[in-house]
């Protein structure tokens, strides 16, 4: 395993970030391919033996439950200040006022149900799963800084949202001297790549890391074009990802795989890995062979031909995933 700093902090992250939505109770969940914590318990051991540090989850992920598994196995299998520990504020909680958004009540109340069920008195990265139009941005950047002087964040990062939104919480951070994002979440893979055109450049200028989510476009960069999956046959947010267009990455993908020997799965993710803005990709793994092929891709060399190809079949997107 390669590990970098995340951003232009001096934390270093495996180049490899585990995903924690696959892992939760299925009743409370929104997905029916969500593992138990039985099940869970050895991809993320596995994980951790092949030298990623870093795992990424969410307060809403299957209703908190995905915190309380990474949690309990992370105590269990590693030192807590060997790992990079992540999680997510924003999305619906609970129904009612203040159960979802980026207030200053919302942050500083599902900070402290995070840590609980994590069991931690801290989290290394505490991201904004959104932006919140319905929030003024001092409020969100003041209350965030605040967790960070109380020890109860380390860093603080953001997800996906338009450029100028990021902007302007960051020049918001610098004006009043509160803590800045050092990370950007967002939608990035061979099938999406809208975010070349501001939201790259300007995490480069501003030394921001860059952790895409999703990097293999659900799968789709992994399989036949038209092949349907348990998940594919119920992921209504992420059938609206795609185009009848994207299937001649997907084509490239698999030739070049093929030219190589290795599974579609090494090839997507090591051309993202070969991405100079990007730090780690979020990946998730149901099944052993997800972790072994994320772990492989980091070792596989691309050329400047073989990137080319890869690149050249893309076309424009409706700009999508905030």
């Amino acid at each position: 395993m390669q590990y970098v700093k995340l951003g232009s902090t001096g934390m270093d992250v495996s180049r490899i970030c585990l995903g924690c939505m696959t892992y939760g109770v299925p009743e409370r969940g929104a997905h029916e391919w969500t593992l138990d914590e039985e099940a869970s318990r050895p991809l993320i051991r596995q994980a951790l033996e092949a030298g990623i540090n870093f795992f990424d989850t969410a307060n809403v992920y299957s209703d908190g439950t995905s915190e309380e598994i990474v949690g309990r196995a992370l105590r269990d299998f590693a030192r807590r200040d060997e790992i990079v520990l992540a999680t997510k504020v924003n999305l619906r909680m609970r129904p009612g006022p203040n159960g979802a958004g980026l207030s200053r009540k919302a942050i500083m109340t599902e900070i402290d149900h995070s840590l609980a069920r994590l069991g931690t008195d801290y989290v290394d990265l505490y991201q904004i799963h959104r932006f919140d139009p319905h929030t003024p941005v001092e409020e969100t950047m003041e209350a965030l800084h605040d967790l960070v002087r109380a020890g109860k964040v380390r860093y603080i990062g953001a997800s996906s949202m338009y450029a100028w939104q990021f902007a302007k919480m960051q020049y918001t951070a610098e004006r009043h001297g509160w803590t800045k994002f050092v990370s950007m979440q967002n939608y990035y893979n061979l099938l999406y790549r809208e975010e070349e055109r501001e939201m790259l450049p300007l995490c480069a200028d501003q030394g921001v890391g860059v952790l895409p989510w999703s990097p293999l476009a659900r799968g789709r960069l992994t399989r036949d074009w038209g092949t349907v999956t348990e998940r594919s046959a119920t992921d209504e947010f992420g059938n609206t990802l795609y185009a009848e267009g994207d299937r001649v990455v997907v084509e490239a993908v698999t030739r070049l795989a093929e030219e190589r020997d290795v599974p579609r799965a090494q090839v997507a993710l090591a051309w993202l890995l070969h991405q100079n803005t990007v730090t780690a990709p979020i990946i998730g793994a149901a099944r052993p062979q997800h972790i072994e092929d994320a772990v492989a891709a980091v070792e596989l060399e691309l050329s400047e031909k073989e990137l080319e190809e890869l690149r050249r079949p893309y076309s424009a997107h409706p700009v999508i995933g905030h």
